[in-house]
């Protein structure tokens, strides 16, 4: 039988002499100093080296602050205004300007001013219908009708009297219920399996049918005779190698950038 103790041999945990720095959860005093490095943050009872920066290029001074060549006063411009000698410039040619183009004797038609010249006969031509018409919405001959002179609406004549068939009333009837009680065809047939002996019942299941040569069978590689010694016999113990886990163990320390 195994014995319930976990520790092995005569050693025991005890309890430290002094403190321990891996018992605590904070990184330790030694972030709590300032940095000896760099001009920010520099621990001040240290000696700090001198530290220079490089700055930017300062533009150049210059002693004349004269518009330059662009803006130069041209020649022909005097204290009075512009020279009044006359100045030419070459521009592009011109197009020749286009031929008239008169009608010629084709262009006329003096056989149909006889009617413009001399009298003639009325003459009439047939053209589509106007659409202007179609916007015209009076009844039409159709729309009209005589009156009847059958049945009981007739103006001009007399109507003999004419009778309908209405739909049967409900009360005073020979079908009235009076009593309002159900009658025999409310009730339902009571099954007899509940007051007799029930005869047995069957259903109907799917058909069976026998193992075929298409029907997926396991096949040697599917079984596994090496683990049946594990099974109703007796076994030598097994071990595994784990990790070693420490209460000492520094946890790890992000650092925040932020």
């Amino acid at each position: 039988m195994p014995s319930a103790d976990p520790w092995v041999g005569t050693w025991r945990p005890h309890k430290p002499r002094g403190p321990i720095a891996a018992l605590y959860g904070s990184p330790g005093p030694k972030y709590g100093l300032p940095g000896l490095t760099g001009g920010s943050q520099h621990d001040p009872t240290k000696h700090k080296a001198p530290a220079f920066s490089m700055g930017t290029r300062h533009c150049e001074f210059k002693g004349q602050h004269s518009p330059g060549p662009a803006h130069s006063i041209p020649s022909n411009v005097t204290r009075t205004g512009r020279d009044g000698t006359p100045a030419f410039s070459l521009c592009g040619r011109l197009r020749d300007p286009l031929i008239f183009k008169g009608p010629g004797p084709g262009h006329y038609a003096p056989e149909q001013a006889e009617k413009s010249v001399f009298p003639a006969a009325p003459a009439y031509s047939l053209s589509g219908r106007s659409k202007e018409r179609s916007t015209s919405l009076t009844p039409g001959p159709a729309a009209y009708s005589l009156p009847p002179v059958l049945g009981p609406k007739t103006v001009t004549t007399t109507s003999a009297p004419a009778s309908s068939l209405g739909h049967r009333s409900k009360s005073g009837s020979f079908y009235e219920d009076l009593k309002k009680t159900p009658g025999p065809a409310t009730y339902k047939v009571v099954d007899p399996s509940s007051y007799k002996q029930k005869p047995p019942q069957f259903s109907m299941a799917g058909r069976h049918f026998a193992p075929e040569e298409n029907i997926k069978k396991p096949g040697p590689g599917a079984h596994y005779p090496e683990q049946i010694f594990t099974f109703g016999f007796s076994k030598a113990p097994s071990f595994s190698f784990g990790l070693r886990h420490s209460q000492y163990t520094t946890p790890l320390i992000m650092k925040d950038d932020s």
